[in-house]
């Protein structure tokens, strides 16, 4: 048992973590405010070569592991949990999925771009109809000679019209069920979708959030990533990797917060002293490190068993670390609120920001009811 980072794991932190403090945290706020997603800084992250961390060096990544990939998530969401949304949408969903389940000349073609970081990747699961029970969707590709028509909405993808490409999950045998849904690799250039609208949100509008449209798109057969039928299989071993990075953002959410709030509690005075010398603002900024310090394990724990190929108990800690950070980070982000007060409240300090950006993390990659229902079954009950 270990819980020191080997060293090209702490020199990777280290880097990201300059990169962002330097280059992120001062536009944080603006990109926010103009809801404007901001390219350039990936750009910078794919020179940093960090867009593809956990993806193998012969399709362009870095080579890492998950839990140097969690770290990168972490750092990230301790600047803007926009800018680690996108890339965790990017590495998790739109990527790894690929060299996953994707034959070589997928991987050249659409990996190799991606873990380079010449373009982000997206993930197109959910609907308007189907958000918790994803599997229940109404999105049909059906075959066509050599070719797939894609037909149907998807609703919520991040990263969509950023995105150089998109993975599509799609109902190829409407009476299969869960061995009916199969997955394609959709372009911006192909024909017969579009973007209809880029929502507006309560928090993380730095990170675009789309709903697309698929009238007759058609697709090669060489879009279909593994085999008919393989679609929810992958979509449940993507989600294992998804959790974890999510529980890392999370974690790196509730730490910029927390940061936030002990700075301005040992230099704020109130009633002739520092308020983090009053027990309940001190105690608060204690619960907050307590919380931060279990849910950064448990995520380290996630991502170990996920590196040592522990498919037995894979499931049930990703769910764990997922639940256990994303509640930790929304309650940390308002107690940090709560220690500024009336400044907290506005957005020339960064709690207000943690706060509506934490609230995704107990929704995204499966509600805290959903982790709840998941660690249920892992537990037999």
């Amino acid at each position: 048992m270990e819980f020191d980072l080997p060293d090209e794991h702490r020199l990777m932190r280290d880097s990201v973590r300059d990169f962002c403090e330097n280059e992120i945290a001062p536009i944080a706020q603006d990109i926010e405010d103009e809801h404007r997603f901001p390219a350039e800084v990936f750009d910078e992250l794919g020179k940093l070569d960090v867009m593809g961390v956990p993806i193998g060096e012969e399709w362009g990544g870095l080579g890492g592991d998950q839990l140097m990939y969690a770290l990168v998530c972490e750092e990230l969401g301790r600047v803007s949990g926009s800018i680690g949304l996108s890339y965790a949408a990017h590495v998790s969903l739109g990527s790894k999925p690929i060299e996953s389940f994707g034959t070589d000349e997928q991987k050249e073609r659409w990996l190799e771009p991606l873990a380079r970081g010449d373009h982000l990747g997206s993930w197109a699961l959910t609907e308007p109809g189907s958000g918790s029970d994803a599997s229940d969707m109404d999105t049909t590709a059906a075959r066509d000679g050599d070719e797939y028509v894609i037909n149907g909405t998807k609703q919520f993808i991040t990263n969509a019209n950023v995105a150089g490409s998109i993975l599509v999950k799609a109902v190829t045998e409407p009476d299969a069920g869960y061995d009916g849904i199969s997955t394609f690799v959709v372009s911006p250039e192909d024909d017969g979708w579009e973007v209809t609208t880029v929502w507006e949100k309560m928090g993380l509008n730095a990170s675009p959030t789309c709903e697309l449209q698929f009238d007759d798109c058609r697709i090669p057969e060489d879009r279909l990533l593994g085999e008919e039928g393989d679609g929810w299989d992958q979509t449940k071993r993507t989600l294992n990797g998804g959790r974890i990075s999510i529980a890392a953002l999370s974690v790196g959410l509730a730490q910029g917060a927390y940061e936030a709030a002990k700075s301005y509690a040992t230099e704020r005075e109130q009633f002739d002293q520092p308020i983090s010398k009053f027990d309940a603002v001190r105690d608060k900024i204690v619960e907050m490190d307590r919380k931060i310090e279990r849910a950064r394990l448990l995520t380290h724990k996630a991502a170990a068993a996920y590196d040592a190929g522990d498919a037995d108990d894979l499931t049930r800690l990703a769910a764990l670390a997922k639940l256990d950070a994303s509640e930790i980070c929304r309650e940390v982000a308002e107690d940090a609120v709560q220690v500024l007060g009336g400044y907290g409240y506005t957005t020339d300090f960064a709690p207000q920001r943690f706060y509506r950006d934490a609230k995704l993390m107990e929704i995204g990659e499966g509600t805290s009811e959903i982790q709840r229902l998941v660690l249920g079954r892992e537990l037999g009950l």
